[in-house]
């Protein structure tokens, strides 16, 4: 109820979210003023921080943090005081629109929810503005050199975060890609180089994953019976295809959400892992497990 309160408010003041979205390290950061300068976006968040023009407004980079799940959480604005911040920002600032950058739908859906403001209007891809052969060279240099990139000066990256920082690049933009002609103008981004891009992700055997979820499906609802189960891995995180047998008259028949939701909450918090997905399919309805 007062997610859609807050809501209400946002849109009665003629608010507009967009998103851009793409894997990680396919340069989706390089690109964000582009898309700023087609759509008139006054703000973007960006891997934790609130970034109006040249200047860091609120927040903290999740490119400082040292553990890979650390970094997760950051962008997710899991802890209190971070996404408190930022909303309080928000709330200061005069804007009507706001860019958010993430790896998927759910994890832009997930910084709305957080942070109280509307969903995306337009979700943009990456693909949708850069060239294969652009994105496969960004995840080389990301693979390969470790290099991250924030969308704000050089100098605003050394005063707040001197410990990552690597280099600066220019990009001069000539054009909208499809918008109105628009005054061509000199953007400067920093690269950075986190800690956890050198110690690596968190990860966790297939078995040892598989039987977490049993777990929480057993404690969720333990007249449920798991047929199959399936788990596939990508940068962006663990996806979880999960085959039931429900007993007519339980509540996970109209509640799959619930358990989706319960598996996710658990498992992150516990591993330290992040699931991007879980698929709940309920192959058929059957009697009581014994």
């Amino acid at each position: 109820m007062f997610r859609l309160f807050s809501e209400a408010l946002w849109l009665a003041r003629g608010v507009r979210v967009y998103a851009l979205v793409g894997e990680s390290g396919t340069g989706k950061s390089f690109r964000a003023k582009l898309v700023a300068q087609k759509y008139g976006i006054e703000m973007l968040i960006d891997d934790g921080l609130l970034i109006r023009g040249d200047s860091i407004i609120a927040g903290k980079s999740a490119k400082k943090e040292q553990l890979y799940m650390s970094a997760v959480k950051t962008a997710l604005f899991h802890e209190k005081a971070h996404r408190d911040e930022v909303a309080r920002a928000l709330q200061r600032e005069r804007w009507r629109k706001i860019l958010i950058i993430g790896t998927s739908e759910r994890m832009v859906t997930r910084i709305c929810d957080r942070l109280q403001i509307p969903h995306p209007v337009k979700i943009i891809k990456i693909e949708d503005i850069a060239s294969q052969e652009e994105i496969a060279k960004a995840v080389r240099s990301r693979k390969v050199e470790g290099k991250h990139v924030i969308p704000v000066p050089a100098l605003e990256i050394r005063r707040n975060y001197p410990s990552i920082f690597y280099d600066s690049i220019r990009v001069f933009l000539k054009k909208n890609f499809g918008a109105a002609p628009a005054r061509s103008r000199l953007y400067e981004k920093s690269v950075v180089r986190p800690e956890y891009s050198k110690r690596g992700r968190v990860s966790i055997s297939e078995a040892a994953l598989s039987q977490m979820v049993i777990h929480c499906i057993d404690e969720f609802d333990e007249t449920v019976r798991v047929r199959k189960l399936t788990v596939s891995s990508d940068t962006q995180g663990y996806r979880l295809t999960v085959v039931l047998e429900v007993p007519f008259g339980t509540k996970l028949a109209s509640n799959a959400r619930a358990l989706q939701e319960y598996i996710i909450e658990n498992i992150e918090r516990f591993t330290g892992i992040l699931i991007e997905e879980v698929n709940i399919i309920i192959d058929r309805f059957g009697p009581r497990k014994a």
